[in-house]
This record gives structure tokens, C-alpha cells and sequence, in this order.
């Protein structure tokens, strides 16, 4: 079946159908990937957009449950350069395509990714709309152009948890299973079981994973919780996860937090839990060109000197000018020079934007989670 891809500034692709049948409509990003492909589709950070993968082969390893982020695909639409039709590994428990079309993603193959990219890197991510069948390219360009922003977006409320529980009673057995297999085992656990309060703005199943194997005990809260539900926890320390759409229109969670940063308990931030807990602490975020969103992006170090290998997924970035004096930055995007990490310097409280956790990529920064072990054991 044809499919067509069409963004708001009247660009527009002829491909073939490569998932479910209707359309879908978000903003249009590139992920720079050449593995991961269901992490990425599971991610509940993407909601509201339409993934397009750089490698020119995408599905060739099939789907697994071990590699799965979260119970379903969260991203709005699906866009390859070519769909593998077959599955080339024991894990496998079906081809992409099958996983698309169960699970309702429209996508969207044989198009030219890079030249995509290319408009993509230039003008900025797009909001855009990929339709299955006979579609008009002018009607998708003019519903693309009424797709509501990224800028003022709450996505977050259609992705965190309805109500709190504890990772170990849902914890799926099968991801453990593939962590030890990966080689994930952490470098030294908690002294003994630490109790953490989590923040779901669209938590990562690998954070959860690698906390738990850390030695933590991880109590998952809904965005909207108050700060006082996650104190009446006594933790020993706090985390803000990663999540979807623009920081700044999270109000609740940002006051939330502010009241957490005064409690004077350790804590750690992720992707958006980085934002919130910037602007909760007095700083300003902003969009991005075109964001950062891969497996394969240099972060610096600014205390060892050291270039850790990362993977990333944000549009958003904390302005380092508007932070107050007593928050320090800590690392810094190679690329393009935006914040990546800052630490407060009187409050037990640091977070980076990128993902230590990986899922996909590579395990440079888990360094991060034994930090924020040490902490909580200090205090």
C-alpha cells in the first residue's frame, strides 16, 4: 500500500506503507541510531512525534520483550529509509511490521531518510502527518500546519502512571533476564535495600532496571503527586525521570520539585527530570533546532576532562545563563556546546540531560547511578 509523508512547509514523500493503515500526525524528529529500534518505539519520551531512523535498514533483528521501554509503543508515527520483512534473531518473538501493526503505529518506508535529515537539520523539526493509501499532499501539508506545537505541550499527563506502586511487583522478568545477559551487573550495590520516590513524567523501564540492581528500592509516583506523598515515603533519596513535551508548561511538576529540592534528600534527574529540576531551582529552558536524539552523542565531563559516549533524546535544553550561582554545570554536549549536567553546590541535588540508563546505546555514563548511590548512603 502507498504512503505519504507531509510536513508543514510543503515538502512532501511518496513511500510504501510499512505498519498499520491510517495516519498519524506529531512533530517530525531523526534519531541517529543504528540499533535500538524498539527502545526508540517504546520510549514514552516520544510521544507526540514522528521517528525517523537515519540507518538505512531498520527491523532486520525483529522485536523482543526483554528490549522493551514501557508496556507499548508511545511514539506518534514511524518513518524508515528500509523495513527489514524478516527477523534475524533467536530473541524474536516477531517481525517489526507485525509489532507495528498490532500495536496500531503507522508507518511509513522507502523514502529518502537522509534527505529528510537534511531539510530536518536545516529548517528545524517540523510537525508533519503520514497517511496510508490514496492521500492528497496539499490537504496532509495544510493538516500538519494545524498540529498543535511542542512548545507549550503537556504530553506528560498521557504517559506517567495512574497511580503509584513499587518497580519490584511489576518489574518483567524477562528485561532482568537480558540485563545480566547484556553484562549490566552493577559495580558495587547499596550497603543494604535504599528506598527511592520516583517522579513518572514517563519513566524508562532500564532506569527503573538499573536502579533496582544498584540496590534500590524504587517507588513510582504519578506526575501530578504531591511533593508530600513521595516524603511521606522517607526516602532515601529522589529521582525525576525522563518524559515528553516542553518543561516549561509543567507547572505542578516544577513547583513539585521545588518543594522536593528544599527537603534536603539526594537526588538525581534524567532528560526531563534534568529540565524540570532547572527550572525548579530558578533557570529557563529552550527548544532546540532540531534536539538531540541518538545513541552515538559526545558529552565532556567539565570535572574529570573525560568524553563519554551517550544516548540522547530531548528537544529542550536548560539555558546555563539563567542558572543561579549556586548551581555549577557538570557536562557539556560536544556538538553544539548546551547544557548536559549540572550539580547544586550546597544541596545534594544533580542531574544530566542525556541517558545514562542507555537503552539504546552505550554504558558510559551508568557511572551516574553509582553517584547517586554514594549520596544516599552518605547521608
Amino acid at each position: 500500500m502507498n504512503a505519504l509523508l507531509a510536513l508543514e512547509d510543503g515538502t512532501w514523500y511518496r513511500g510504501v506503507a510499512a505498519g498499520a493503515q491510517g495516519a498519524a500526525a506529531g512533530e517530525v524528529v531523526f534519531n541517529t541510531s543504528m540499533t535500538g529500534y524498539q527502545e526508540v518505539l517504546t520510549d514514552p519520551s516520544y510521544a507526540g512525534q514522528i521517528v525517523t531512523m537515519t540507518a538505512p535498514q531498520i527491523g532486520n533483528y525483529g522485536v523482543a520483550p526483554g528490549d522493551a521501554e514501557s508496556q507499548m509503543p508511545h511514539v506518534a508515527g514511524f518513518v524508515m529509509r528500509e523495513a527489514s520483512p524478516l527477523a534475524s534473531n533467536w530473541r524474536a518473538d516477531g517481525t517489526l511490521r507485525e509489532y507495528l501493526v498490532r500495536h496500531g503505529i503507522v508507518a511509513i518506508a522507502d523514502i529518502d531518510t537522509r534527505a529528510l535529515t537534511r531539510v530536518l537539520r536545516s529548517a528545524g523539526v517540523m510537525r508533519g502527518v503520514i497517511a496510508t493509501g490514496q492521500a492528497d499532499p496539499d490537504r496532509l501539508v495544510e493538516r500538519a500546519r494545524a498540529i498543535p506545537r511542542m512548545e507549550g505541550s503537556d504530553l506528560v499527563r498521557g504517559v506517567t502512571c495512574d497511580r503509584a506502586y513499587a518497580w519490584r511487583d511489576r518489574a518483567p522478568a524477562a528485561g532482568d533476564a537480558d540485563q545480566a545477559a547484556f553484562g549490566l551487573a552493577p559495580a558495587r550495590r547499596a550497603i543494604r535495600r535504599l528506598r527511592v520516590a520516583a517522579y513518572d513524567f514517563g519513566i524508562k523501564w532500564n532506569i527503573l532496571r538499573r536502579l533496582d540492581a544498584y540496590g534500590c528500592d524504587v517507588h513510582v509516583f504519578p506526575a501530578g503527586a504531591p511533593a508530600r506523598d513521595l516524603l511521606a515515603l522517607d526516602p532515601d533519596g529522589l529521582f525525576l525521570s525522563n518524559g515528553p513535551g516542553d518543561p516549561a508548561a509543567l507547572t505542578y511538576a516544577i513547583d513539585n520539585v521545588r518543594a522536593l529540592v528544599e527537603s534536603q534528600r539526594p537526588m538525581f534527574g534524567i532528560c526531563l527530570g534534568h529540565q524540570i529540576l532547572g527550572l525548579a531551582v530558578g533557570g529557563e529552558t529552550f527548544k532546540l533546532k532540531f534536539g538531540h536524539r541518538g545513541a552515538n552523542h559526545p558529552v565532556k565531563d567539565l570535572s574529570s576532562g573525560k568524553v563519554e559516549i551517550t544516548s540522547q533524546n530531548h528537544g529542550f535544553a536548560v539555558d546555563p545563563g539563567s542558572l543561579p550561582s549556586d548551581v555549577r554545570v557538570t557536562h557539556l554536549n560536544l556538538y553544539d556546546g548546551t547544557v548536559e549536567g549540572f550539580r547544586h553546590t550546597t544541596r545534594p541535588i544533580f542531574s544530566v540531560q542525556y541517558h545514562p540508563e542507555a537503552s539504546p546505546g552505550p554504558h558510559d555514563a551508568d557511572y551516574l547511578f553509582q553517584q547517586f548511590l554514594e549520596s544516599m548512603e552518605k547521608r
